[in-house]
């Protein structure tokens, strides 16, 4: 029996360790429902824990797959994005295209085009993010003449391995999410987030709440230290000369290499369009859609979202609802019918 039980608890001690270290052990314990998954009532909830922004999240999928028509079966899209974009929200199906590749902002990939199709590039990206992804060169895609032809790696050492797994990001978090993801410590946490905010006024410092309390919002959003990412400091017009001019030098470079087409879509942050007088918003969005040396074209989805009735933003979540999501495709796919 001692055995039993210590070996137990080692057999435990391995698979919280193998969770927290590994992002695919990780995702296999989602998959096997060993762990729930904590994004499951959206990311701003998972931070916040407040109970009235528990909404359980649900995959949108259009009623119908757009229609291929003579002109737009020999489009091949190409479409570099953040979360928004990922394959958990967006796909192929979504597209009138015969062939779509998806690429997230920060990693490399490449891709051989097909001369005989219409080559489109979408660059989309969140709010908060475009001063950063358009300060430097636009390296995430990369043509080459055969993608065929790939070199073998050559594996690291598994004591390497193993060091790079041991020093990996987000270890803590995913242990965390481990232990206590399940149901029945959210409602501790809930106590906890709600004492806080009730009594204290307070909120963990990653998310904002509206004054109004009726919207969470992503930190990066609403905290006015976060230089390059939130709604409300200041673009200086020499700083947004430059992003217009690289996002114009990227279209080019990329037409240049064989692409027919480049768009451009910056989706709104949350708080840009529920709260935008939260602060003195610096309406990044319509400032470079309507910047006179702008040459690319875009998907305007601000204006579109800034008129509607409805809510276009999931309750707990950072990112779009069903609604929202609906919205942006229409823009994209109608800018593709063109």
């Amino acid at each position: 029996m001692k055995y039993l039980v210590r070996y137990t608890f080692l057999f435990l001690a391995i698979a919280l360790w193998a969770g927290g270290c590994s992002r695919e052990v990780m995702k296999w314990y989602y998959q096997t429902n060993l762990v729930a998954d904590d994004y499951r009532y959206g990311d701003l909830y998972r931070l916040a824990n407040l109970s009235q922004f528990k909404d359980p999240l649900v995959a949108c999928r259009e009623a119908s797959t757009p229609v291929l028509s003579s002109d737009t079966a020999r489009t091949h899209l190409y479409l570099i994005g953040d979360s928004f974009a990922e394959p958990q929200r967006i796909s192929k199906a979504d597209f009138p295209v015969s062939y779509y590749q998806y690429v997230h902002w920060d990693t490399r990939h490449t891709a051989q085009l097909d001369t005989t199709k219409y080559n489109v590039l979408l660059l989309e990206t969140v709010e908060r993010h475009f001063r950063e992804h358009f300060s430097r060169p636009v390296a995430e895609l990369t043509l080459v003449p055969d993608t065929t032809q790939r070199t073998t790696p050559t594996p690291e050492p598994l004591t390497r391995q193993l060091f790079a797994l041991i020093q990996s990001k987000g270890i803590e978090e995913r242990l965390e999410t481990v232990l206590f993801s399940q149901d029945f410590f959210l409602w501790f946490k809930e106590l906890k987030a709600a004492m806080n905010l009730g009594w204290f006024d307070r909120t963990t410092p990653k998310v904002g709440i509206s004054h109004d309390r009726q919207h969470l919002f992503v930190d990066l959003d609403t905290d006015t230290t976060k230089r390059l990412n939130s709604s409300f400091v200041a673009l200086p017009d020499s700083e947004l000369n430059a992003l217009v001019d690289s996002v114009n030098a990227t279209a080019a470079r990329f037409r240049q290499q064989g692409f027919d087409a480049v768009y451009l879509s910056v989706i709104p942050n949350k708080a840009s369009i529920l709260e935008p007088e939260r602060g003195a918003y610096n309406r990044l969005i319509e400032r470079v859609q309507q910047h006179p040396r702008l040459q690319v074209p875009i998907v305007d989805i601000y204006s579109v979202y800034a008129r509607q009735p409805k809510q276009v933003y999931a309750l707990g979540d950072s990112h779009w609802n069903c609604y929202g999501r609906s919205l942006w495709l229409k823009a994209v796919n109608e800018r593709l019918a063109r």
